[in-house]
């Protein structure tokens, strides 16, 4: 009986789960939201004050919206845009300039931005603005994301967020969005894709 109990609870916690995660997948593809549009990007970063429009005509963002304390997505993501990286030829790893955009600006100083993508390599570069600045940009790019309160946990909450990596040129349009995958495979077959139209 109790062990009847126990699975009919975690049933439960599955059914919830489920929902869950079926209403957030909705909220990715809601066609109201349209497609993203991109834009423009200006934010302090880990190099500066960092915009698109620095890249050269030949260059491509590999942009991805995260969090340093995020516990899997976030580095499973860093990790395959490094080795991705690390299979361009110099020439190609120059027309590549990799960003991540922290959604969690009370945490993730520059200082810390810094220290975490040096894991991930030399070339990354974190960037964070202010909320109303992240919010806009979020927006722009379809990127949909909240703070999820956890009380019983020492990092007091956590960002649920979308994991989609953009390709973006210097001018702000999106040459490539691929979808989070534990592989280098669809990133690599992007970038490629991409870097060959010039």
């Amino acid at each position: 009986m109790q062990r009847r109990g126990i699975w009919l609870g975690l049933g439960a916690i599955l059914m919830v789960v489920a929902v869950g995660l079926a209403f957030y997948q909705q909220q990715l593809r809601d066609p109201a939201k349209g497609e993203p549009q991109g834009g423009p990007i200006e934010l302090p970063s880990t190099a500066g004050e960092f915009s698109l429009s620095q890249l050269d005509d030949d260059q491509l963002a590999v942009i991805f919206f995260g969090y340093t304390w995020c516990p899997d997505v976030c580095p499973m993501s860093l990790a395959v845009v490094r080795q991705v990286m690390g299979r361009l030829d110099p020439e190609q790893r120059r027309r590549v300039v990799p960003l991540m955009i922290s959604l969690d600006p009370e945490r993730d100083t520059l200082t810390r931005l810094e220290e975490y993508l040096a894991f991930f390599g030399e070339g990354f570069i974190g960037a964070t603005g202010s909320q109303d600045a992240l919010e806009a940009l979020a927006e722009r790019y379809g990127v949909v994301w909240r703070r999820v309160a956890t009380p019983d946990s020492a990092m007091a909450y956590t960002i649920d967020h979308s994991a989609s990596l953009f390709l973006v040129d210097r001018d702000g349009e999106i040459r490539r969005r691929v979808l989070h995958s534990p592989t280098s495979g669809p990133l690599q077959a992007a970038l490629e894709q991409a870097l060959a139209e010039g």
